[in-house]
Parts: structure tokens; sequence; C-alpha cells
């Protein structure tokens, strides 16, 4: 494809739609009926989107939000879960998202979350692995797996570095719920914008990196996360891999689908 900023070209992959024009892509979440919950399909969709951006030749740097004006994304699809039945098919469902997480994480391309709504559970752990998040005036993050007898398997890696271990802790434990001006605050978001303002924005600070060396970011980019152990991404599959097959798990996931409210640690 000619190098040429007018020139637009447009994939589907699963429920991810990219648009690239010129050097810069954007990848929107688009299943808004579900508030873009991110199923079992999405993290395999997200790695291929971004093994072809980052080989196209063209992309220099992309951007990532959800369709509708309500969420960027509400975490991983729950009804998901209960259909996770063996020990290995649970610990393959968690090595499969943190793969994802692992893959934006370390793409050469720069990153931009724009979040344009709720950024729950997989979806504030998303704008954990981006390199710079942009917040509508409207959105929400948060980490309320515990809700589910779970953790954020990602977030507690990423999370104690960006907003701090007692920060990381408020959000896991009690579910807390942050604003974009409490996330701006906290570090987790470096730009709050009117929610009609986000896009634009997004993709103009896109286009501002694009225009500067590619080689120059995928060093630095290195340098910067070079503190980031893989390690731990072991450790933080197997003890999910062992929750997820707890009592407690059961029980929230159960509540979750039967819209009630969960009974935890019955004997």
């Amino acid at each position: 494809m000619p190098d040429n900023k007018d020139c637009t070209e447009q994939l589907n992959v699963g429920d991810l739609k990219v648009t690239r024009r010129g050097h810069v892509a954007l990848v929107e979440m688009h299943r808004p009926a579900k508030l873009n919950a991110m199923g079992r399909e999405f993290w395999g969709a997200l790695r291929k989107v971004l093994s072809r951006l980052e080989n196209d030749g063209q992309t220099r740097a992309m951007v990532i939000t959800g369709a509708g004006d309500k969420a960027f994304s509400v975490g991983g699809d729950i009804a998901s879960f209960a259909e996770l039945e063996t020990l290995e098919q649970k610990r393959a469902f968690q090595s499969d998202a943190m793969l994802s997480f692992a893959a934006v994480e370390e793409t050469r391309l720069p990153v931009i979350a724009a979040v344009n709504g709720w950024a729950l559970g997989g979806g504030c752990e998303l704008t954990l692995a981006c390199d710079i998040v942009l917040a509508s005036d409207k959105a929400v993050f948060g980490m309320p797996e515990s809700s589910l007898g779970l953790v954020p398997g990602f977030g507690v890696l990423r999370a104690p570095a960006v907003v701090g271990r007692q920060m990381t802790k408020l959000m896991v434990m009690a579910g807390e719920r942050l604003s974009a001006e409490q996330a701006l605050a906290a570090g987790l978001v470096q730009r709050v914008v009117p929610a009609a303002q986000l896009l634009p924005e997004a993709l103009a600070l896109a286009e501002r990196i694009a225009a500067n060396s590619p080689f120059a970011h995928a060093v630095g980019k290195r340098l910067i996360n070079r503190g980031v152990d893989r390690g731990e991404f072991d450790y933080s599959v197997e003890a999910l891999t062992v929750l997820q097959s707890s009592a407690d798990t059961v029980e929230g996931v159960s509540a979750f689908l039967e819209k009630r409210k969960p009974v935890f640690g019955q004997c």
C-alpha cells in the first residue's frame, strides 16, 4: 500500500475492527451490546492484529478503544468462565490472556489506549499494558475480580508500579473504582479530555508519535520496560488457575450469572 496519509485500509479480526490510515492504526473492540466484554476468542484475535500491524511495513503507532459511548471494555465475558471445566482449560485461558497483555506491552509499536467509558477487569488491565492512556471525562477504571472470587492476574503484577501498592490493594481488595480524574492523579491516565474530543486527541497524538523515529521508539520502549519480569507471568497463571478452581470462584461466577449477591467462604 502506498505511504499516503489519506489512504485507508480496514480489516476485521474477530470482534476487533482495525482501520489504518497512513502510519496510524485504530483498533476498536467492537462488541457494544456486551460492553466490549472480552470473550475467549478475543485474546488470539488481539495478538493476530498486533502481528499484522507490526509486520505491514506501514504502521508506526496504534490507538485502541471501545465501540459505543459506554465502555472501553468491562473485561472478561463472565459467562465464558463458567464454560471452563478442567484445570487444563483454565490454565490455557489464563495463559492466553497473559500472552496477549504481554504482546501489547512488548510490541515495538507505541500503543495508546483511548478509554471512552468503563475500563473494568481485563479492560483496566489492558490500559496497564498500553504505553499511554488518554481518558474521556466519563471514563471509570476498576478491577472488581474479587467479587467473583478472583484477582486480576496481569493487574496485580503491573498496577503497583503504576498506581502504587496501596492503591492497587484498594482496587483489588475493595473493588474501588477510579474516575478519570482520580486515575489521572494516580498515574494510570496521562490526559483527560471531554468525551467528544477523546478519539481526535488520541489519533492526533498517535500521528505526532508516528512522525518520529520508529526505531528510536522501539529501543526506548524496550529500555523503559527493562525492569519487567516475564517470570512473574508463569506464577500468576498458576495462581489464577488454582484460584479459578476454588469454591469461591464457582460461587462468584454463579452469583454473577444468577444476578444475586455472592456468599463466600462457606464450609
